[in-house]
């Protein structure tokens, strides 16, 4: 009855009968990573930035961090998950967005990335620090300094029906606005994040595995 009404009200919300079709046989979120991986390209936004709605990132099949975590939310919401989105708030950085969702009482995470290590996580972490923390050793920039520092509370994208959030055609920078004025917990202390190491070599060209360049 759950999956009869969660798709009765995706319809409301303006997604029609294929992209339905798509949506649902996403069925559990390794399968939506497995999506986000293998069909859709990465967006390099050749144009200048976008932040494209789940049903513009169906039709045009990329997406980077942004895109890729409104389609993962959409795809977990049409199977019976909550759309939720995580900020992962990073120095000297790009910040990074996280479809999260939560299984037998513990936290996972769908995530498009030009970073091997920093895309899905199984629902195993019991806090949502645990969650943004297992992402810590892969999360660097050019220069190999670990840059992650702080992370958001879950953000309900169901603020943001009124957008048409999942079919619109207009760019949705409410969402990434509202992301990054939400509340984050810090990961580190101060005197933590002064003595941290560089990456180690092979860790940072592993997490460079298949990026599109």
């Amino acid at each position: 009855m759950r999956s009869t009404t969660t798709a009765a009200r995706l319809r409301a919300n303006g997604f029609n009968e294929p992209e339905l079709r798509e949506l649902k046989r996403l069925s559990k979120p390794s399968l939506v990573q497995r999506f986000l991986d293998d069909e859709l390209g990465y967006n390099k936004e050749p144009h200048g930035p976008t932040c494209r709605s789940p049903r513009r990132v169906l039709r045009d099949r990329v997406a980077q961090c942004m895109e890729g975590a409104l389609v993962a939310a959409a795809a977990l919401e049409a199977n019976g998950y909550p759309a939720l989105l995580m900020d992962l708030e990073a120095t000297r950085d790009d910040d990074h967005v996280l479809a999260v969702f939560r299984q037998d009482g513990c936290w996972g995470a769908v995530a498009k990335s030009n970073y091997s290590g920093l895309r899905f996580r199984e629902p195993v972490y019991r806090t949502l620090r645990e969650l943004a923390i297992s992402y810590f050793e892969h999360y660097y920039n050019p220069r190999g300094e670990k840059t992650l520092r702080r992370y958001s509370r879950p953000l309900a994208l169901k603020r943001f029906d009124h957008l048409g959030w999942r079919t619109s055609e207009e760019d949705l920078w409410e969402i990434p606005a509202a992301l990054c004025e939400a509340v984050h917990d810090s990961l580190l202390t101060p005197k933590q994040a002064k003595g941290l190491s560089r990456m180690d070599r092979r860790l940072y060209e592993a997490g460079r595995v298949g990026a599109a360049l």
